[in-house]
């Protein structure tokens, strides 16, 4: 196992300026995995497995999109009830949804059971969970590179202690802009970026900004790109799953320490693939992507950045 990706597998309503959609793909584990395994074909990387519960609602062409897709959906588990369900509609700068409704059905009393095929992957990739369970994961998974995470403001608000006691324990960790200003306290982010690395002891931090891009903090070093510039946004949904997906699959192609060179060039993937993401509804144009139009996409905002 390559890469092991723990999280949310969703139907989601979405509705924005250029349409709606509803009970699309979605939830993090599915975004994240989807990106990981288009990655992982480039990179010749052997397995992306999937944890999470989804519903007795949960149907065989989804499900065939997936496996289609080259994730391994050994631990996807099948529960009595509904699959996991959110809406939401994006308005004017679409930077945020707001969110109309949220049934966790069958996710509100998931706990993840990594297989035993999967407990030693190169990456754990913990998405956005509850802390308790991200620490039940890192118990059952011992990564042979690293491991890393994803976390929103709600854990913040009603589980720091134990937020910051899981960061703790990985290598890696992935949070927005507003999250590391609310953990540190510190409207200036570069200080409240440092004094999160500094609460938790964390190698890498990187702070994703929407459309500002993203910047990472590796030791000494920072790393500050643009978002790639897109005239077609349709529904964000998933971007940063996306990206965190991508970025999993470049770092499971290494080995060794982790170097401020490797993880530039996993940003700069990671960024093109979330832009293609927020192109249309669900993960439509995500699992359709090809590596023709991902190629080209990367060499342009490769020449932008030089």
């Amino acid at each position: 196992m390559d890469v092991l990706i723990v999280g949310s597998v969703a139907y989601d309503s979405v509705a924005s300026p250029l349409g709606h959609v509803k009970d699309a793909l979605g939830g993090s584990a599915t975004y994240a995995g989807l990106a990981c395994s288009f990655h992982s074909k480039r990179l010749s990387l052997n397995s992306v497995g999937l944890v999470g519960v989804v519903g007795e609602d949960f149907s065989e062409e989804d499900r065939l999109l997936l496996t289609n897709n080259g994730l391994d959906l050994t631990g996807i588990e099948t529960a009595a009830g509904e699959t996991f369900r959110w809406s939401g509609s994006y308005h004017g700068t679409m930077a945020e949804a707001q969110t109309h409704e949220t049934h966790l059905n069958v996710f509100e009393h998931f706990e993840p059971k990594v297989p035993e095929s999967h407990r030693t992957p190169q990456i754990t990739f913990c998405a956005n969970l509850h802390p308790a369970l991200q620490a039940s994961v890192l118990q059952q998974a011992t990564p042979r590179r690293l491991s890393m995470l994803d976390s929103m403001n709600l854990w913040i608000e009603i589980a720091k202690d134990s937020l910051l006691d899981v960061m703790r324990r990985v290598d890696l960790i992935i949070i927005n802009d507003g999250e590391v200003r609310m953990l540190a306290g510190d409207e200036n982010l570069i200080r409240a970026a440092r004094k999160v690395l500094s609460m938790v002891d964390a190698k890498t931090l990187v702070v994703k900004r929407g459309e500002h891009g993203v910047i990472a903090f590796h030791g000494e070093d920072i790393i500050s790109l643009p978002a790639f510039p897109t005239e077609l946004v349709v529904d964000p949904t998933g971007c940063g799953d996306t990206f965190a997906g991508s970025l999993a699959a470049h770092l499971a192609s290494g080995e060794g320490e982790l170097s401020r060179d490797e993880l530039r060039r996993a940003l700069v993937s990671a960024t093109v693939s979330a832009s293609f993401t927020l192109e249309s509804f669900g993960t439509e144009a995500l699992h359709s992507m090809s590596l023709e139009a991902f190629n080209q996409r990367l060499s342009d905002f490769e020449k932008m950045l030089n």
